[in-house]
């Protein structure tokens, strides 16, 4: 399935739109990788264990949206938006939304 933050495909025409779609995840992260993280941030550096969880749950997120477009019978999603808030002390919210449409190529 195409999935695009674009309103259209280059090369595709929109035969049928299905609707929004969208996928949300909630996760929350441990006390290890917080400390690790928290040593990352102190000596300076990327932490790679938080950007492995953001991209964990911004892909539990597109893959809920996905298949919720397939099983309207969509082929593609465009006009992706994908959104990460904060719930509270170590929970991330990431939610991915868009229209599910069926294209075709020109």
């Amino acid at each position: 399935m195409l999935v695009t933050t674009t309103n259209n495909v280059e090369g595709y025409r929109i035969t049928n739109y299905y609707g929004i779609v969208n996928g949300e995840t909630i996760m929350g992260a441990n006390v290890f990788r917080d400390f690790m993280a928290s040593i990352t941030d102190i000596v300076g550096g990327r932490s790679g264990a938080y950007e492995n969880k953001l991209k964990e749950a911004r892909d539990t997120a597109i893959s809920e949206m996905v298949g919720q477009a397939h099983r309207m019978g969509a082929n593609a999603i465009v006009g992706v938006d994908v959104d990460y808030e904060v719930v509270r002390d170590g929970m991330l919210m990431v939610a991915a939304s868009g229209t599910a449409v069926f294209i075709q190529q020109q």
